[in-house]
């Protein structure tokens, strides 16, 4: 039993539909899209630098009740996001640099 690709293409044409998933919908991704996500995601990492920063300079000054395993995590967190972060940006790089590379 053989089914035509025109069929299931029509298929999922109607379940789109259905769904109310049309071509306009798709060219305006929803919460501005994976650039706000990147942009939201980079100012979370800055944030968390900044925090472990304060918590570090506070512990040397002696300016506030700081305890070291405070310091440590706050560094610990800033350092684990910082070294996600590098990678999904050598993993756009990449991606990007295979897109460029694909003949036309």
């Amino acid at each position: 039993m053989s089914v035509e690709v025109n069929q299931v293409l029509a298929q999922m044409r109607v379940v789109q539909a259905r769904m109310g998933i049309g071509s306009a919908e798709r060219a305006t991704p929803p919460n501005g899209g994976f650039g706000d996500l990147l942009k939201q995601s980079l100012d979370s990492v800055n944030e968390l630098q900044q925090t472990a920063s304060r918590l570090k300079t506070d512990f040397q000054t002696g300016a506030r009740e700081v305890d070291l395993t405070e310091v440590m995590l706050a560094s610990q967190k800033a350092s684990v996001a910082f070294q996600a972060m590098t990678e999904v940006r050598n993993k756009l790089v990449d991606a990007y640099k295979d897109i460029m590379n694909m003949p036309l």
